[in-house]
């Protein structure tokens, strides 16, 4: 995500902040979740920025509302540019989307492309080993291709056309998944998030944009700065300074 919104914007800064300490949220109760995003949210904006983007496709499922209605600085969840991107590309209307078991029960997937209404169906699946599986660099490895069959028989059997990649990790199992799932298009929101910000900077508030410079990024954590700072290197494919802090 980040990466994209640099490539889209690359004389912002950006402020990026992991939460390693307490994921995976995928398993997390709504509350506690509702909890850690006001948390981070704070933390934010005593940096002031612009505008945050919640990543987290469970946190932007659980926690967005809550966050629009605490906090003045706008807020961009990965839901609402991921479904219109699916809806773009989908020819049969027949739409999957993979996420944590959070993200799959909250039904946001699911309400949102409800405001769209025939043709269009969603078919979900939660897939929680995908996380690890990518965090351990079992990204291509034969026991990922075993989970990811397992995973998505049953999407198969659907007849879907498009498929969600609804959480942040899954990206990097592309490769695996389009093997996997054959001929469907895999919507990726990271890219559609990065326009909706931009679209935000420049309609909205151009006067906002730097033109000067090269945007710096900082990086904050809860917890273990050296793995993070391992794990972004797969997702950034830059060097990046990271700092750990307490909420």
């Amino acid at each position: 995500m980040a990466r994209s919104i640099r490539r889209q914007l690359p004389d912002e800064d950006i402020i990026y902040f992991g939460d390693t300490a307490r994921v995976p949220y995928g398993n997390k109760s709504r509350a506690a979740i509702v909890r850690f995003a006001r948390e981070i949210m704070a933390f934010m904006t005593e940096h002031r920025v612009k505008m945050v983007v919640v990543a987290c496709n469970t946190a932007s499922s659980l926690s967005l509302p809550s966050l629009k209605k605490a906090y003045r600085v706008p807020v961009i969840g990965v839901i609402d540019p991921g479904v219109k991107e699916a809806v773009r590309v989908s020819k049969s209307g027949r739409i999957g989307v993979i996420g944590t078991r959070s993200t799959v029960a909250s039904g946001a997937y699911d309400r949102e492309l409800a405001k769209f209404g025939p043709p269009y169906r969603l078919f979900s699946k939660s897939c929680p080993l995908f996380v690890p599986l990518v965090e351990n660099r079992f990204s291509n490895d034969r026991i990922t291709y075993e989970v990811a069959r397992r995973y998505l028989k049953g999407l198969k059997a659907k007849g879907i056309d498009t498929l969600i990649l609804g959480c942040t990790h899954y990206p990097i199992l592309k490769t695996v998944i389009k093997k996997v799932i054959g001929n469907v298009r895999l919507v990726d929101s990271s890219s559609a998030v990065a326009g909706e910000v931009k679209r935000a900077f420049l309609e909205k508030a151009p006067e906002a944009c730097r033109r000067n410079r090269r945007g710096r990024m900082k990086c904050f954590v809860s917890d273990d700065a050296e793995g993070f700072r391992r794990i972004a290197g797969m997702f950034l494919k830059e060097k990046i300074n990271v700092k750990k802090v307490a909420l």
